[in-house]
């Protein structure tokens, strides 16, 4: 009975001197400011700040070992379109944590796919399935950052809307004005299938594609910026025939593959002119060959020399069966061509093709039906020779139909990949 009354008396004591002391502040990412007094109180004598939470000009938080994650623009349709701030907040939460328990650390989370925008932006229309009045980016890093998770803001610079989507659009975006412009119409945005793509031949073009990305990091803290493989859509000559005309080049492929690395330098250079701790990381075609022959994308150049990127991946989307693109003589063949010291390797896994058969791999077609733990098994081959790993994608990994190689997954990434930061 005396110790109780003793411990009684003791918290009484450590409440009243609490409550007796200045209120100190702590400043969260959002600038709200929470009483150290008030949590005190609430928490009943116990205040522990998660260091997850970070103040507005505190370093991008990024890992040595990173294990990153696609979350694709087309989650939007069934977690955002139609939905409050509330139930959009509760499903991007939940996703996260989820990718969290698995192992994940870092988040490649998509802004901006067709030249629209799922945050609020005064250059880029809203996205197709974003028709709130609250910001989806500024939710988004603000729970990704409460869980200890980087964000890697994830855009495709050149794909653009359709002809319908464009018609629709206000006068007053840039885009607009370019489609609606004699000159700029087939030769700053050109179309190809369904889509119109933007020409990176023109430096108006890259400015744009520039001013995009500073929008994005002086208005959000994302701790890196993420581009894949949407480079060239076509190899067709009449493409940028006009440009090319112009220029001084004697080669269409040399030519274009040197606007795609001017490109990639022009996003690389603004995003390190806004801060220098933000990452740029490209994904590529895991096939080598066909990042020359399709989109022009120098990927030697990017692996093996500094001033394109801090890191690179290559979508490895092949089984060990594979007739082709075999994975472990293919990540070896990536591994040999990242020289560069400041560039990292993270190799791109996928989950979608899981119990699915694989047309493109000839002999190796039926590996993914037959076999199991392919994935963690690639994640694991990556672990051992000191690679990172992202997963494509939040969708089908958490699909409920491979839970139990979506298991054996998380227990390979988790005991490999841990939290040290950079």
């Amino acid at each position: 009975m005396k110790r109780f009354i003793f411990a009684l008396l003791s918290f009484v004591m450590i409440i009243l001197c609490v409550s007796c002391s200045e209120p100190e502040t702590y400043k969260t990412h959002y600038d709200s400011e929470i009483s150290l007094n008030e949590q005190t109180v609430a928490q009943l004598g116990v205040y522990e700040p998660t260091e997850n939470i970070r103040s507005d000009d505190a370093a991008p938080l990024n890992f040595e070992k990173q294990a990153g994650m696609w979350f694709t623009y087309m989650d939007y349709q069934n977690i955002l379109n139609g939905k409050s701030e509330a139930e959009f907040t509760e499903s991007v939460s939940e996703r996260f944590k989820n990718a969290k328990e698995m192992g994940i650390n870092t988040l490649y989370i998509h802004v901006r796919a067709f030249n629209d925008c799922y945050y609020k932006s005064e250059i880029f229309p809203k996205g197709e399935y974003y028709d709130g009045d609250y910001d989806p980016l500024e939710i988004m890093v603000r729970e990704a950052h409460e869980l200890g998770l980087s964000v890697h803001a994830w855009l495709n610079p050149l794909r653009c809307q359709t002809d319908a989507q464009l018609k629709a659009l206000d006068d007053s975006y840039l885009i607009k004005k370019w489609y609606n412009d004699k000159k700029k119409n087939g030769t700053y945005i050109v179309k190809t299938g369904d889509y119109w793509y933007l020409n990176p031949a023109y430096s108006d073009v890259l400015n744009y594609i520039s001013d995009g990305i500073k929008e994005i990091a002086e208005n959000y803290s994302v701790d890196g910026f993420h581009i894949d493989d949407y480079f060239y859509p076509t190899t067709d000559e009449t493409f940028d025939a006009a440009a090319f005309s112009e220029s001084a080049g004697n080669d269409l492929s040399s030519w274009r593959i040197e606007n795609i690395s001017k490109m990639v330098k022009e996003i690389y250079s603004t995003i390190k002119e806004e801060n220098s701790d933000l990452l740029f990381g490209i994904s590529p075609q895991g096939n080598m060959d066909s990042n020359y022959t399709s989109q022009y994308a120098d990927v030697k150049a990017w692996a093996s020399e500094s001033g394109y990127c801090d890191y690179i991946v290559p979508q490895i989307y092949f089984g060990f069966e594979n007739e082709s693109c075999p994975f472990e003589e293919t990540a070896d063949s990536w591994k040999s061509l990242n020289t560069c010291e400041e560039v990292k390797l993270v190799i791109g896994l996928c989950t979608y093709k899981i119990g699915n058969e694989d047309k493109w791999a000839s002999s190796g077609k039926d590996e993914w039906k037959d076999t199991s733990g392919i994935v963690s098994r690639q994640a694991e081959y990556c672990a051992e020779n000191g690679l990172g790993i992202a997963v494509y994608s939040y969708a089908s990994t958490f699909s409920d139909t491979i839970k139990d190689e979506r298991t054996k997954l998380s227990e390979t990434i988790k005991s490999n990949y841990g939290g040290e930061q950079q």
